[in-house]
């Protein structure tokens, strides 16, 4: 039986391999971002059953409006709308520049994904799966990008505790290092990117679709017993224990 699947910033890297997953099954995939040209690209690509909904995940009435948009409960949600806003912000600034640049990282990765849960909750399905995409920052005091994913992981064990009842699992995936995306701009330096492989245990950097598997895998059947965990998915770069 197909699903409907709504990925937040699903029109590239991360959110466009997990949707691209899911679309595999036919399910019905929404896709939310605020490109337009690049979500309706990516929808058009993924095929007739992937639709985009262009939309500011920081925005309460364009997250309403989105899901106004989608007939019917909702299976899965995946809040994977997020980055590091400090590449694409100014330094300086004082302490109103660094107001703004920890805002900036918040609102991209904590405030899209409560909005967004708050804005499906009605529409999620009983049995059905939260999945967020955290970081591997977040317990490697990445600034105001890790402290935001380190809160997003606290935010799901609340979730899972408030959507336990209704069997809605709700868990993190947080990637290590994944160059294949948008995260790093331009890239980096080969000598980071070097130093950075010699951190993982197998020597390589992640693929996009590596994420999407651990997500389709959260959300599930065989996982109706994982919840309120953070999945590491890093190659070994940094362990529980």
């Amino acid at each position: 039986m197909s699903r409907t699947v709504l990925v937040t910033g699903g029109g590239s890297g991360f959110g466009r391999a997990i949707a691209a997953r899911f679309a595999q099954d036919s399910d019905r995939v929404f896709i939310t971002g605020r490109r337009v040209d690049v979500l309706e690209r990516a929808a058009g690509e993924l095929g007739s059953s992937t639709h985009a909904l262009p939309c500011d995940g920081t925005d309460p009435a364009a997250v309403e409006n989105a899901v106004a948009g989608i007939d019917g409960a909702v299976d899965v949600l995946v809040n994977n709308a997020g980055g590091n806003t400090d590449f694409n912000m100014p330094t300086g600034g004082g302490l109103k520049g660094s107001l703004d640049r920890w805002r900036a990282n918040i609102d991209a990765n904590v405030i899209t994904a409560a909005l967004m849960t708050e804005a499906c909750d009605d529409k999620l399905a009983h049995g059905g799966a939260l999945v967020h995409i955290g970081s591997i920052g977040a317990d490697q005091g990445g600034g105001s990008y890790g402290a935001a994913k380190a809160a997003l992981a606290s935010y799901n064990i609340g979730l899972a505790k408030q959507f336990g009842p209704r069997e809605i699992t709700s868990n993190v995936v947080a990637p290590g290092y994944f160059p294949d995306t948008e995260f790093f701009g331009n890239g980096l330096p080969q000598s980071v990117h070097d130093h950075l492989l010699s951190l993982t245990n197998l020597g390589r950097h992640g693929y996009p679709e590596e994420i999407a598997e651990a997500v389709h895998f959260l959300a599930s059947p065989n996982a109706r017993f994982i919840t309120g965990q953070v999945i590491n998915v890093n190659g070994g770069a940094s362990t529980t224990r």
